[in-house]
């Protein structure tokens, strides 16, 4: 499992961040708290507290398909 904070600040920022994670063949989810959702719900998101930097989680074996993804999610990556 591959984990990073996140976050999503605006309308836009979920509707690309659905975008992205939608186009990979892995189970990610989001965690706030003791929620959890999955990433590749606009829902699930909304039903998140997003002030806060929020924890992704990327379950995969394969190292090139993380890499991709914390390419494209980069400008959603805190370092918190």
């Amino acid at each position: 499992m591959n984990n990073v904070m996140i976050r999503l600040s605006s309308i836009q920022d979920v509707r690309s961040f659905v975008d992205i994670v939608t186009k990979y063949n892995m189970d990610i989810d989001l965690s706030s708290g003791r929620y959890v959702v999955d990433a590749k719900s606009i829902m699930g998101i909304f039903s998140l507290d997003l002030l806060n930097p929020i924890k992704l989680s990327a379950q995969t074996d394969k190292e090139e398909d993380v890499k991709a993804l914390m390419d494209d999610l980069k400008a959603f990556i805190v370092n918190e």
